[in-house]
């Protein structure tokens, strides 16, 4: 398997070698990666929107670019072998090319970074929101009805009470005072 190495010049077999280790690696982040087992793992230090900064070198030093570059650095080798004849030159170019690639894949990730929010619903978010009586509210708090109402394009449904005089009825409009609970929060009569 490795007898073709063993003709080629100490430099083209190093590429060859720095080529394939970096493919190798490569191919299995992706598929672990694919597969959901390699998303938040030590390979990678960038794993969240919040570490994604726009200044600073914040997630280039981490081994997946480290494995970016070397595929660059290694593949650009090869193939600009027989094109450049400086050996310095061949260098600065392979490493030129390994820096574009980290280059790359950092604006790839911060992109789809972006993409990314949080759909995650907080209870507090509610408060001072005008929703929809679904079953009626009884007065004095003597029972609990039920809210809907819509956050970040989602229609939620909570338990409500009322501190009001007067029964809530179904169909009716309710402004969400305050959360007292994780599913309950106290509602008025929306004007």
């Amino acid at each position: 398997m490795f007898d073709f190495l063993s003709s080629m010049d100490t430099t083209l077999k190093i590429f060859w070698i720095i080529a394939g280790i970096a493919s190798l690696i490569f191919i299995i982040q992706t598929i672990l990666v694919f597969t959901g087992i390699g998303g938040d793992t030590d390979f990678d230090e960038v794993t969240s929107a919040e570490t994604v900064d726009d200044s600073g070198f914040g997630g280039v030093f981490s081994f997946r670019n480290l494995i970016n570059f070397l595929l660059g650095y290694g593949w650009s080798g090869i193939v600009f072998y027989e094109r450049i004849q400086s050996s310095l030159w061949l260098h600065i170019v392979c490493i030129g090319i390994g820096l574009l690639f980290v280059a790359a894949f950092v604006f790839m990730f911060r992109q789809m970074m972006r993409l990314s929010h949080d759909g995650t619903f907080k209870t507090e978010e509610c408060v001072g929101l005008t929703a929809d009586v679904y079953l009626r509210i009884p007065a004095g708090r003597s029972g609990h009805g039920k809210v809907q109402f819509s956050v970040k394009g989602t229609v939620h449904e909570l338990d409500a009470v009322t501190d009001s005089n007067d029964m809530l009825p179904t169909g009716s409009h309710a402004k969400i005072e305050e959360v007292l609970g994780s599913d309950l929060v106290r509602v008025s009569k929306a004007e």
